[in-house]
């Protein structure tokens, strides 16, 4: 097969690796693969290295009309027999210029919300009539995206695929933050935002004030600003946005995502599953089909304040099972959110979709 992949350069770097990583994959496994992304992509070096063909481009707007052009002149051409797009710009520019071609135009959805059928706007991108297919990070974000189309037999699930060893890393120092070596620290890494169930957290928390030995770590974009910290205690220690975030993850004793609503896969419940930690999540989005309920982790429904205390007092009690439940959520990344996994079955979603055309 001849793919086209359009992608974006200003995602994170550990964010995308999945994606990037498959892209290699596809293309070791014979397939000819062709990047389409801005050259300051942090992967264009490793898809060069790897023998992948690189295009220095990617869209500026919805509505790119040079790379409409671009795109459709290669379409005619009948260059790529499929091309797959990851954001909004490349979705709405790829569907603008197949229109007429042949060609398969896959889309990626990496999270729920935001997608409903009486919204104008959404018919420039996942519900434009020339998107053929979409894959989704996980079930939840299926079954939400297919009820807002006319077509729902054309969005499945594929599981974004990691490696356990691109996230080994030495756990941090907490005694470093005054953390004693003992205590039993909870680790939340999010940036501030309202969908990701902070407050609730912190509501949560205040019940908690009897679990003497409980530290909590905030970590990402906005868990410093002052206004945040006004009443936390003292063991409640807001970092704000740090590099070394995988490090502290992997120190912690278990880990919480309070979210809300709209989670696709999040990369911060799997780096603590890979370093073997347990993580209590809400059951919003994928994040219930990453954790197993009291296997690898605990699951409780969204914005339940009560629910979300009692897991976290839980999580203390049971201290002693901490250790098997992180080796189960290790195993489990392993086992069934693989990025080879993610490699075959999409490149056999692609080869059945063609062969039936």
């Amino acid at each position: 097969m001849r793919i086209l992949v359009l992608t974006a350069s200003g995602e994170p770097l550990n964010s995308i690796r999945p994606e990037a990583e498959m892209f290699i994959g596809w293309h070791r496994s014979g397939e000819e693969v062709t990047v389409m992304s801005a050259a300051d992509n942090v992967y264009m070096p490793m898809w060069k290295a790897a023998g992948l063909n690189c295009i220095d481009a990617e869209p500026q707007g919805k509505f790119d009309l040079s790379m409409i052009r671009r795109l459709r002149g290669m379409f005619q051409e009948e260059r790529f027999d499929v091309v797959y797009v990851l954001n909004n710009k490349a979705i709405s520019c790829a569907a603008w210029a197949a229109i007429g071609c042949k060609v398969l135009l896959v889309a990626y959805r990496g999270q729920t919300g935001n997608i409903r059928w009486f919204d104008p706007s959404c018919y420039l991108t996942l519900l434009h009539p020339r998107v053929d297919a979409v894959l989704c990070v996980a079930n939840a974000v299926r079954d939400e995206l297919r009820r807002q189309m006319r077509r729902p037999q054309r969005v499945v699930t594929l599981y974004k695929g990691h490696d356990p060893q691109w996230y080994r890393q030495d756990p941090a120092d907490l005694q470093a933050l005054g953390i004693p070596k003992d205590a039993f620290v909870l680790g939340c890494a999010a940036n501030l935002r309202p969908r990701k169930g902070v407050p609730q957290l912190l509501e949560a928390l205040q019940t908690l004030t009897d679990l003497e030995d409980l530290h909590v770590l905030l970590i990402g974009r906005g868990m410093e600003a002052a206004s945040f910290e006004q009443g936390l205690s003292p063991r409640v220690h807001a970092l704000g946005f740090r590099t070394d975030a995988p490090e502290l993850l992997s120190a912690c004793t278990a880990t919480v995502l309070p979210a809300l609503k709209r989670e696709g896969l999040p990369k911060t419940v799997i780096e603590s599953m890979v370093a073997g930690v347990p993580v209590l999540v809400t059951d919003s989005g994928g994040n219930a089909e990453l954790i197993e309920h009291e296997v690898s982790g605990l699951v409780v429904a969204p914005g339940d304040v009560p629910a979300l205390a009692a897991g976290i007092r839980r999580l203390h009690q049971e201290r002693e099972r901490l250790p098997e439940m992180g080796n189960a959520a290790r195993q489990r990344i392993a086992s069934t959110f693989h990025v080879k996994d993610s490699i075959e079955q999409s490149l056999r979603f692609f080869r059945d979709w063609l062969d039936q055309a």
